[in-house]
């Protein structure tokens, strides 16, 4: 309003900027924006923005308007003293496009949910795109946080990576380092990202003589009790460390010397760690979920064998997580040769935003207003 141009496109994200497609379609594109349409980009659909109306009215609208089912109550507080709003329901159905960050966990935000319902009334304008990586932080060929570098085409330099993150965390190095399978599992230590089964894994790739490190945080406290005990019981050993800590230096770290990046979630709208892992030749293992889905090809997946890439299991249980970790240190163990070319292979996968951007500007131009 004060440069006297107008952006084409206003692009939000989650539950906090939720509000303002409401603000802007029902005030200030009647005050003087006419120009821009509004895009709102869900990353997680667990987090409704819940207020109460009195709450939204302070923003300058009448919250009372917006306490009905097809603009922003609550459904999940419909018949209740207070009926409250839900800012992302709020932004949907508001906003001129939306978007998740996957496809598959598009078809699963539209199959269950409190939002289904509204997401399945907005179908024709919602969207599932992948999220990509920053191909320039992430890179093993110029990573300055590396003892060595590599890229696809001369790889040497991962197992240097993986000896030198041995020695600095005291895992035993020692023997035949090929038959050692390291393990990583970055991640926030919260519920989604299936508490039980990296527990399982810490225990079952220790069974088998393989290696393990788990990097992250647990923002509740009971959950940080468990894995402190799980850390004091296994961190004086040779084969496991629990890390509860953030630490960019050590999960480049660590993903470069990784042979397995392990995502075991429940739910996962995109995940960048299998990413960034196969990006570093670490070869992924994941639950079968969200974008996790839409990125890792099962190596035993006979109907896609050119698309094969990691190993993927499809139940929550500790049993389906226990096979697939016995299949990728078979194929680790017995196959070394394939190994080796898995792990050039998904390498050279391109997960960067130039898959992404354009499909963004594609959406962009279908709702932008043309110029008058």
């Amino acid at each position: 309003m004060v440069c006297g141009t107008e952006p084409d496109i206003i692009h939000v994200h989650e539950w906090q900027t939720g509000g303002l497609p409401l603000l802007y379609w029902d005030m200030y594109h009647y005050l003087s924006l006419k120009k821009p349409r509004i895009v709102l980009t869900i990353h997680n659909m667990e987090h409704y923005g819940e207020c109460r109306q009195e709450q939204f009215s302070k923003c300058g609208l009448d919250g009372s308007v917006y306490a009905t089912e097809e603009k922003a109550v609550d459904d999940r507080t419909i018949g209740h003293n207070p009926e409250r709003l839900s800012l992302l329901k709020g932004g949907i159905v508001y906003s001129n496009a939306v978007v998740t960050v996957s496809p598959t966990y598009l078809k699963e935000t539209l199959c269950s949910g409190w939002l289904a319902g509204t997401l399945i009334r907005h179908r024709d304008k919602y969207f599932g795109i992948l999220n990509g990586i920053d191909t320039e932080i992430w890179n093993p060929a110029t990573d300055a946080f590396l003892p060595a570098k590599f890229d696809a085409k001369k790889v040497e330099g991962k197992k240097q990576c993986k000896v030198y993150v041995q020695r600095g965390l005291g895992l035993d190095p020692e023997g035949d380092i090929d038959k050692v399978p390291l393990v990583v599992c970055i991640t926030r230590l919260v519920a989604q990202k299936g508490l039980h089964l990296i527990m399982n894994a810490i225990a079952y790739v220790n069974l088998l003589g393989g290696q393990m490190v788990v990097l992250g945080t647990a923002p509740d406290a009971r959950v940080g009790r468990e894995f402190e005990a799980l850390a004091h019981s296994h961190n004086q050993g040779s084969n496991i460390r629990i890390l509860l800590m953030y630490s960019e230096e050590l999960s480049h770290m660590l993903y470069a010397a990784s042979d397995i990046v392990l995502v075991p979630s429940v739910y996962e709208p995109c995940g960048l760690a299998q990413m960034i892992g196969m990006r570093y030749g670490a070869v992924p293992l994941v639950r079968k979920t969200g974008g996790l889905a839409d990125t890792v090809f099962d190596m035993d997946d006979r109907l896609q064998p050119e698309m094969a890439n990691g190993f993927v299991f499809e139940g929550i249980d500790e049993g389906s997580l226990n096979q697939a970790i016995d299949r990728a240190f078979s194929y680790y163990r017995q196959k070394p040769k394939e190994w080796r070319g898995l792990v050039k292979k998904v390498m050279g996968i391109d997960n960067s935003w130039n898959n992404t951007a354009g499909k963004y500007i594609d959406l962009y131009n279908s709702v932008r207003v043309g110029d008058q």
